[in-house]
């Protein structure tokens, strides 16, 4: 049953896309891995994209729920998160989504899509 109830949960993205100021992108990438590394409970990954030949990025972190992504908010999170403000040219857009439909490669018997 409890198979049954973690299909139920659905999963929350947080989306910041941002550009940074030129050739400031690999300083801002370690800074992000550091912040990323801080977080615990609730965490369920996160991925940095960048535009190519640019310093455009789009980061998305994976959460449990949205309390979760609150309570990671740390101390050393937060100093993170101001070494990494003046990187930027502009302030990121940022919003939060639920992950409402994940497709994985297909197995041989199996269609790939998982609904939430």
């Amino acid at each position: 049953m409890s198979d049954f109830h973690d299909f139920l949960k659905h999963q929350y993205a947080y989306v910041a896309v941002g550009e940074f100021k030129p050739g400031k992108f690999e300083e801002a990438k370690h800074l992000y891995e550091q912040a990323v590394s801080t977080y615990t409970h609730g965490f369920k990954g996160a991925y940095l994209l960048q535009e190519p030949g640019t310093d455009k990025g789009i980061a998305v972190i994976f959460w449990e729920n949205l309390e979760d992504m609150q309570a990671n908010h740390s101390e050393a999170y937060q100093a993170i998160l101001e070494q990494m403000s003046p990187l930027f040219s502009h302030a990121p857009t940022t919003s939060f989504y639920e992950l409402v439909c994940e497709v994985h490669p297909e197995a041989e018997s199996d269609s790939g899509v998982v609904s939430s």
